[in-house]
């Protein structure tokens, strides 16, 4: 049960590194390049696509590493999970209303303001994949100093 729990975080937490990576280091400053307009309807069905995927393998991993951390107790697997999953409370309280903005298709959004608002979302996002990389090096970490 305890390897099946760390597998799951690890695997949780490297699904949402990985994901979160692309976007920040390679999708979102390629769509910038792009133009407003382009990245603007770009970004609004790949977030829907990319959003479930992601906040499904944070809270996995965010469980898993919990759960481990009580059954082994070893506070690791705890700090993991936390730091994968405070990507979901950041995403609802800080992200969320940017999201709201930019996915709304009835806004009359200026290019200024609609640039503006997708840069701090990438900010934003790039502060996301921190957080997760950060859990997933504490796991790495616990299971290769084993």
């Amino acid at each position: 049960m305890v390897l099946t729990l760390e597998f799951l975080a690890v695997l949780g937490a490297g699904l949402f590194v990985g994901g979160a990576v692309y976007i920040s280091v390679v999708e979102h400053p390629a769509r910038m390049k792009a133009g407003v307009k382009v990245a603007l309807a770009e970004f609004r069905p790949s977030y829907r696509r990319a959003a479930p995927w992601q906040a499904t393998c944070a809270a996995v991993s965010l469980i898993a590493g919990v759960f481990a951390a009580l059954l082994t107790s070893t506070p690791a697997w705890a700090l993991g999970g936390l730091l994968v999953g405070a990507v979901i409370p950041l995403t609802l309280v800080v992200i969320m209303p940017i999201n709201r903005q930019l996915l709304d298709t009835n806004a009359m959004l200026s290019d200024h303001d609609a640039t503006a608002l997708l840069e701090k979302w990438g900010r934003l996002h790039g502060v996301r994949s921190t957080l997760g990389a950060a859990g997933l090096l504490v796991f790495l970490s616990k299971v290769l100093l084993r």
